[in-house]
């Protein structure tokens, strides 16, 4: 029989499937790299007008919206004087079913880690405590170092292209990545042994047993 090949977070299915498959997977994956590209490029547009030429918000959302409305304005009125036809403006709705999916998914991700808090906070699972004080410190730690657009756009870079760059290089990355869990697993069982075994359980945890 063959044995079976080890993969990241017990990943059985394919890169493009796990990031639910369909055009945002093949965005990520730049299977479109002509799209991709303007996604990085507008993204990092962006980026460099708030934080390197320090342009605000409400004045970049203004001022692209005089320049519109001025094209659009001066195109309608000289279109019956140049014999030209009027521009088509699209009347632009967000549908009702798009919104109501983008709700309930934030809502199930908002319920999903205040259930998560809670059961930390009643001290049933101290592994999981411990990776969420780890990713909160880690967190705080590069909060310091840089406002909260440019780790916003380190987060984009990083998801933007992690993903291509492990489907390029899977069984090399799962190869490394099962040798580190294995000694992830060995140092936690030692300091298991050594620290965390020796805690007192709560009372929750003695009832549950």
């Amino acid at each position: 029989m063959k044995a079976k090949i080890y993969r990241l977070f017990g990943r059985e299915r394919p890169v493009h499937s796990v990031l639910g498959g369909g055009k945002p997977a093949d965005l990520v994956l730049w299977r479109n790299k002509k799209i991709s590209g303007g996604v990085l490029a507008g993204a990092t547009t962006i980026w460099l007008l708030f934080e390197v030429m320090e342009y605000h918000l409400l004045t970049l959302v203004c001022h692209c919206l005089i320049l519109s409305l001025a094209i659009l304005f001066l195109w309608s009125n000289a279109s019956t004087f140049i014999n030209k036809s009027p521009p088509n403006i699209p009347e632009v709705k967000i549908p009702e079913d798009a919104a109501v999916n983008v709700a309930h998914t934030l809502r199930y991700e908002i319920n999903r880690g205040f259930a998560t808090l809670r059961e930390i906070g009643h001290g049933r699972d101290l592994k999981k405590f411990l990776i969420v004080i780890a990713g909160l410190w880690l967190l705080s730690v590069l909060g310091s170092c840089c406002n909260f657009l440019t780790l916003s756009y380190i987060v984009f870079m990083v998801l933007y292209t992690v993903p291509v760059l492990y489907e390029k290089y899977e069984d090399k990355v799962d190869a490394f990545g099962e040798k580190a869990m294995i000694e992830l697993r060995k140092y936690y069982a030692i300091f298991d042994e050594k620290c965390l075994s020796k805690i007192p359980k709560g009372p929750l945890k003695d009832k549950k047993h």
